[in-house]
């Protein structure tokens, strides 16, 4: 059991340390680097959109995991 956390933190931690995590689509990134030569500053929340939409999905399907996860452990309790 000590092992899968193990192993499942240390992929977590590589995955938050990918600096791809925070990149767009090759256009957007065109796109927001010229932007920023002139002085924009909206690549920055566009990629805190990116993550947002992102993050939502996976979020979700933790949660009906998680829910599914207790249902079946519940069951085999009693």
């Amino acid at each position: 059991m000590m092992k899968r956390v193990f192993v499942f933190i240390v992929v977590f931690g590589l995955i938050l340390l990918t600096n791809d995590l925070f990149a767009q689509c090759p256009m957007c990134k065109t796109s927001l680097e010229e932007a920023r030569k002139n002085g924009s500053q909206v690549g920055n929340s566009l990629n805190n959109g990116i993550l947002y939409l992102l993050a939502l999905p996976y979020t979700i399907a933790l949660v009906f995991g998680l829910l599914y996860w207790r249902n079946n452990r519940l069951k085999k309790v009693h």
